[in-house]
């Protein structure tokens, strides 16, 4: 009984070592979308260029998750940043763009002050957006509490006029749950900003090149 039991070890761990070298390899990362080596969605974006430039502020709890679209979108869209933080106050970059005066700079954020862009969109785009200067939108990508706590901490977004819009339809976001039918995806918003204000901006969205955000 002895010998046998030996023997039925020794297949055992011969069969595990088998098994292992089938198995995924989880630690090949990519650089860019940080999904595993067999997961990576790298080959099928189709990024385009945008006339408006999105700054994407990522809290580091979503930075560090494997699905994340506020790092999707940035893939996506040439020339936009991905900047990972909380508190942006004294982030160099941030406070770069902010007080360019090439730029003219908003953030996209729900709220009694913002402005609704999907009402009089035309009208209100021109006024949003003067013609000598670059719109340079800042979108806030963290979950719901940890997007509040980025801009009350982020004294340097304060003084930035605040736009959003009414969904027309609920989110399509699969992957994780919303807290409401309403709340879109950062991608999600993205796309639909582009729907709104891209035309005013000089982007053709009859091309439908934002719909490869979705």
């Amino acid at each position: 009984m002895e010998g046998d039991s030996r023997l039925n070890l020794q297949q055992y761990r011969e069969q595990r070592q088998k098994l292992s070298t089938l198995e995924p390899k989880h630690r090949d990362v990519c650089r860019d979308c940080r999904q595993p080596r067999f997961a990576c969605y790298c080959q099928v974006l189709k990024p385009f260029q945008c006339s408006i430039e999105f700054v994407i502020l990522i809290h580091g709890i979503e930075a560090r998750r494997r699905i994340a679209t506020g790092r999707m979108a940035h893939l996506a869209l040439t020339g936009s940043h991905l900047i990972a933080g909380c508190d942006y106050s004294q982030n160099a970059r941030v406070n770069e763009l902010v007080n360019d005066p090439a730029r003219h700079c908003l953030i996209l954020y729900p709220g009694q002050n913002s402005i609704d862009i999907g009402v009089d969109t035309e009208q209100k785009a021109h006024t949003l957006a003067p013609k000598d200067q670059r719109l340079t939108i800042f979108v806030i990508d963290g979950t719901w509490a940890t997007a509040r706590k980025m801009v009350r901490l982020s004294e340097n977004l304060h003084g930035l006029q605040r736009i959003c819009f009414t969904p027309a339809t609920p989110s399509n976001f699969r992957v994780r749950k919303q807290p409401k039918p309403e709340c879109y995806s950062t991608i999600e918003a993205i796309h639909h900003t582009i729907e709104l204000l891209g035309p005013s901006q000089g982007f053709a969205t009859d091309t439908r090149q934002h719909d490869h955000l979705l």
